[in-house]
């Protein structure tokens, strides 16, 4: 019979047991506020490799190191002022800076998937940030979902896509946020790589000028979350729907209603935060799910990037 991973409280006694089983290169589910992380020491070479065979996930696809300080970022990458800035006006939170790699950084070859860059963070949620604390070093994370699927916004999701993969689940409930971190390329100058919980408007604020906006190789991602099919159900997607057709699941917003709502009054954050939970559950496999137009603007240009990848056509 699988074994089903340990649920460990987001308390001391979670976050020690949590650590022991990193140390011991064992993969431990960690809350963050986009969605849950599988964690393994990003130092020990066979605990990343782990990840890549829990996830199925291709080796080429570099991971994002969560780091518990900005001190601890620029102990791994080059750090420019305006990462230091961005750092000041966002970090904790959501964002993923993508910048080239400090000589003797220390990290195991399957974090950068070979590149000479590193995507880092520092995430927002209490018991993950002890947990780093703990650990006096870097977490590789990307979500733990298996490659390609759903992200998991809550621990059931994690447990329903990995089951006994993984040790255990550090379980601090749902994800505020709900959409990925974020991600900027700061060499030469800052590009956006992955629309994502801090809204490009607000980064073009604090830079001062507009984000560049390159146009990835699938094939050779510079950051996690830039693969042409990603984040998809088991059905087929629909979007910019008014109304389902006959046989499909509609998830509704604004005025446009369905079975489920993201958010029957528009909220673009509220709608980030219900996504994936909401796809999940509308997911049986067999009925296609029709999607209410979401407008391109703030949060809702990181929900459109998510549901184009999870409707593009699968391999």
């Amino acid at each position: 019979m699988p074994r089903t991973p340990d649920r460990l409280a987001p308390d001391a006694a979670g976050v020690a047991r949590a650590a022991a089983l990193l140390r011991a290169g064992r993969l431990v589910a960690i809350p963050t506020e986009t969605v849950y992380g599988l964690a393994a020491d990003a130092r020990n070479p066979g605990a990343v490799a782990a990840i890549y065979a829990a996830k199925e996930r291709p080796a080429f696809n570099p991971l994002i190191a969560h780091v518990a300080d900005a001190g601890a970022a620029a102990a791994l990458v080059h750090w420019p002022e305006t990462a230091a800035r961005l750092a000041r006006a966002f970090w904790p939170g959501p964002l993923t800076l993508v910048l080239p790699l400090q000589a003797g950084h220390g990290l195991a070859p399957g974090v950068t998937a070979g590149l000479e860059t590193l995507a880092v963070r520092v995430p927002d949620q209490a018991a993950t940030r002890a947990l780093l604390t703990t650990m006096g070093g870097p977490l590789a994370a990307p979500s733990a979902n298996p490659s390609g699927r759903l992200s998991p916004t809550r621990p059931e999701h994690v447990i329903a896509g990995l089951g006994d993969r993984i040790a255990a689940v550090l379980d601090a409930g749902p994800c505020p946020v709900g959409v990925e971190s974020t991600i900027l390329a700061l060499d030469p100058a800052p590009r956006l790589l992955r629309p994502g919980g801090v809204p490009a408007e607000a980064i073009e604020s604090v830079l001062g000028a507009p984000l560049a906006a390159p146009a990835p190789d699938p094939a050779a991602p510079q950051a996690p979350g830039q693969l042409a099919s990603h984040y998809a159900p088991r059905a087929a997607l629909r979007l910019d729907a008014a109304a389902p057709r006959p046989g499909e699941r509609m998830l509704g917003f604004g005025d446009v209603p369905g079975e489920l709502t993201l958010s029957a009054t528009g909220d673009l954050a509220e709608a980030a935060a219900a996504l994936f939970h909401h796809l999940h559950a509308l997911d049986d496999g067999a009925h296609p799910i029709a999607v209410a137009p979401i407008p391109e603007t703030g949060l809702g240009r990181a929900i459109n990037d998510r549901l184009r990848r999870a409707a593009a056509p699968r391999d």
